[in-house]
Order: C-alpha cells, then sequence, then structure tokens
C-alpha cells in the first residue's frame, strides 16, 4: 500500500466532516467572535478553506517563505459568505485530493520547511506535514467552529458519531 493509498481515505473522511461543519455557518454569524481575543467564525471558515489549499505548495515545493524578504508576507484569504467558502473549499480540497493521490512515496518522504524570511521555522518530512499542518489543524479549528456554532445555537454536526444535534 503506497502512503497515498493509507492517507486519502482519512483525507476524505476529514474533509466531508469539516464540509458539514461549514455549511452551517449562516452569512450573517461571520463576524461573530466568542471572545474579543477569538477570531470571528469567518476568520475560522476562511482559515479551514486555506488550510486545505496548503496541501498544493507542500507537495509541489520544498519549502514556503511566509515572510519573504523584499517580497509580500502570507496573508489569509478573507472569504465574505458561506457560498464563497464552500466553493473555495471544494476546489482545494478537490486540487489536495489529486496531489495526494499522484505523489509518490519517495515525494512524500522528502523534507519540507516553513521559512519566515529565509529561516527555518518548521522541517519535516512532506507526509509530516499533510498528517500534522493539514489533518490535525483542520480538525483542531473545526472543533473551534463547533463551539461557535453551539454558542450561536446552531446545529452542531455529527463527526465521529452523534452529536448534541445530530444523530448519526
Amino acid at each position: 500500500m503506497t502512503i497515498a493509498d493509507s492517507i486519502l481515505p482519512e483525507f476524505d473522511m476529514e474533509m466531508a466532516g469539516t464540509r458539514k461543519t461549514l455549511e452551517r455557518i449562516p452569512d450573517d454569524k461571520l463576524d461573530w467572535k466568542a471572545h474579543p481575543g477569538s477570531n470571528t467564525i469567518g476568520w475560522v471558515a476562511s482559515h479551514l478553506v486555506e488550510i486545505a489549499g496548503w496541501v498544493e505548495g507542500t507537495l509541489t515545493k520544498d519549502t514556503w517563505d511566509i515572510n519573504p524578504e523584499g517580497g509580500e508576507p502570507y496573508k489569509s484569504v478573507q472569504l465574505q459568505s458561506q457560498q464563497e467558502i464552500l466553493d473555495l473549499f471544494d476546489a482545494n480540497v478537490a486540487q489536495a485530493r489529486k496531489l495526494i493521490e499522484d505523489t509518490s512515496d519517495e515525494e512524500f518522504a522528502k523534507s519540507w520547511s516553513l521559512l519566515s524570511g529565509g529561516q527555518a521555522l518548521i522541517t519535516m518530512p512532506k507526509i509530516g506535514v499533510i498528517r500534522t499542518w493539514v489533518l490535525n489543524h483542520s480538525i483542531h479549528h473545526r472543533a473551534h467552529l463547533c463551539v461557535y456554532l453551539r454558542l450561536n445555537n446552531i446545529p452542531v454536526p455529527a463527526l465521529y458519531g452523534p452529536s448534541g444535534d445530530e444523530q448519526v
């Protein structure tokens, strides 16, 4: 079994659960935040969308400099509606899935580095980046989004079994 074959079922399951959660966000709640120090629902949703898009840079490049000297620093996308969120999420997930499917075990084993101003912040095998910074990171922020939904009396989807609002 290839690395791609082993990780795609998990990727598919987690992205489907993330989409189910994103579908619950009403446009009129995108600016809501749980606390002045918290991000908005719209920021969390936009971040989930961009995380799925990180697969492309991870699997097709060996580094990503988020603050390149003499260049523009990375800025997160800020989507303005549920439809924009779902459309870009679906596009990013489809591209990511195809890239994972087409990536060789040798490429997954190569090192990848996140840089800031040319300095390495993180260096790990590409498969580790996919597992940690795409899958686990998505799960982490999806959990925040589920709490935000609950605090707004928006039904939380069943993800790993029933939720308080939805039976499997």
